[in-house]
């Protein structure tokens, strides 16, 4: 059974900076995508950053462009997301998902459709406050 574990929330004061983690498990998948979504209270769940994992194409939401980047560690099965120069309205519940549809031609449009994201952790908090 896939599991996906989040960590490294927390709170953190505006221009300030949090790594999180997203260890996966139990699946034997060779191609598949990884994506951190966010959502804040009363809002919808969106797509903030997912990479794939093939050839480590990655994809961002233009709302965190220049300041979040996804990498990944291939041989421990986590993905990361540094986030730099946080901001207030980056607050939010963090997840990580995994989709297994997902192929190098992607285009960015589609990178973050929730209902192809199979596998969910359970959320990590960021509050981004002073």
């Amino acid at each position: 059974q896939v599991r996906l574990v989040e960590s490294g929330g927390g709170l953190v004061q505006p221009g300030g900076s949090l790594r999180l983690s997203c260890a996966a498990s139990g699946h034997a998948l060779d191609s598949y995508a990884i994506g951190w979504f966010r959502q804040a209270p009363g809002e919808e769940r969106v797509g903030v950053s997912c990479i794939y994992i093939v050839d480590g194409k990655t994809y961002y939401a233009d709302s965190v462009k220049g300041r979040f980047t996804i990498s990944r560690d291939n041989a421990k099965d986590t993905t990361y997301l540094q986030m730099n120069s946080l901001r207030p309205e980056d607050t939010a519940v963090y997840y990580c998902a995994l989709n297994p549809y997902f192929d190098g031609d992607v285009p960015p449009d589609e990178a973050f459709i929730v209902d192809e994201y199979d596998y969910w952790g359970q959320g990590t908090q960021v509050t981004v406050s002073s």
